[in-house]
């Protein structure tokens, strides 16, 4: 049976707790404890969330986990000495160290992630750069493995970690029901961006709401102003300045970030050549397809795919 330690400390993020419903549920699954789960920190007792929701918890003891997952918080604050000691004893006496959304600060903090890449919440991303420069940050990871040490982003992205963490250990069957059970898209790769491109344009109107909608349905089809228009029911001039006012960007512009996300999402899966990704997001062809990739990116669509590959 796998001993999974849940690190909690005073303000820790709610949210965060899900993690533990993952092995639960693999543990239904099965039909049998696979993982033993337990809250734990520093002093134990009863300890307080930022929503104010207190959970119980065992006192730090034994570090030799299979895997300890260190909860973030909304606040960035200096961690405990005992909380880093606990950490560094954990590192070397468990297979696998883990952290959610802000967790990383603290595993940094602790020198854990010196050398190593990670990831954490998009919004905090250049603050752990600055904070930890010998931290590797890439903020636009759902989650990072480097050795022994995941790193995920923030919020729900510790289901995608937990995941992967079960996939790890399980197969990807046992991984695929669990995300059936709660409800949620078969985790996402820890390449994947943690950026949406229709959440990026955040238009103000349903003409413009339903206009995007139609593009991201209708990649393969050239999608002129004129198309587009119609869809929004205005002129084609109409529509061209309600865009540009509504999302800060030109409708051909939106068009190309929307293509690039699902391109990099059809890389991602593995299964598609160059050649059919680019025909099913609208590319004219792969060349122009890398260019886009450039734009948004600073790397090439293969980069892209061969970092998918390595996670």
């Amino acid at each position: 049976m796998k001993r999974i330690g849940v690190v909690v400390f005073p303000g820790f993020q709610i949210l965060d707790m899900i993690a533990v419903s993952v092995f639960e549920l693999a543990n239904l699954q099965l039909g049998h404890a696979a993982y033993t789960v337990e809250v734990i920190s520093e002093h134990g007792g009863l300890v307080r969330s930022s929503a104010g929701v207190e959970v119980a918890t065992q006192a730090f003891g034994d570090p030799a986990y299979d895997t300890v997952v260190v909860t973030g918080a909304m606040q960035i604050e200096p961690s405990s000495a005992g909380l880093l000691a606990f950490l560094n004893d954990a590192l070397a006496a468990s297979r696998r160290t883990a952290s959610i959304c802000t967790g990383a600060f603290v595993l940094a903090e602790a020198g854990i992630l010196d050398g190593r890449h990670a990831t954490t919440h998009w919004h905090y991303a250049r603050e752990l750069r600055q904070s930890f420069p010998r931290t590797h940050v890439d903020e636009d990871r759902i989650f990072i493995v480097d050795g022994s040490v995941w790193t995920s982003a923030g919020m729900t992205a510790c289901i995608d970690l937990c995941l992967a963490l079960v996939e790890n250990d399980l197969g990807v069957e046992i991984s695929r029901a669990i995300a059936k059970k709660l409800v949620v898209y078969h985790r996402r790769t820890g390449g994947q961006s943690q950026f949406s491109a229709m959440l990026e344009l955040e238009p103000k109107s349903d003409r413009i709401q339903d206009a995007l909608s139609y593009a991201k349905s209708h990649l393969r089809e050239p999608l002129t102003v004129e198309q587009l228009a119609d869809v929004a029911h205005l002129s084609p001039r109409q529509f061209s300045r309600a865009f540009r006012d509504e999302t800060r960007q030109s409708p051909a512009k939106a068009i190309e970030a929307l293509r690039v996300e699902a391109a990099r999402e059809m890389l991602e899966a593995g299964r598609h050549s160059m050649e059919a990704v680019a025909e099913e997001t609208g590319f004219a062809d792969t060349e122009r397809m890398r260019r886009a990739f450039l734009r948004a990116f600073g790397q090439p669509p293969q980069a892209i795919k061969r970092a998918a590959r390595a996670l």
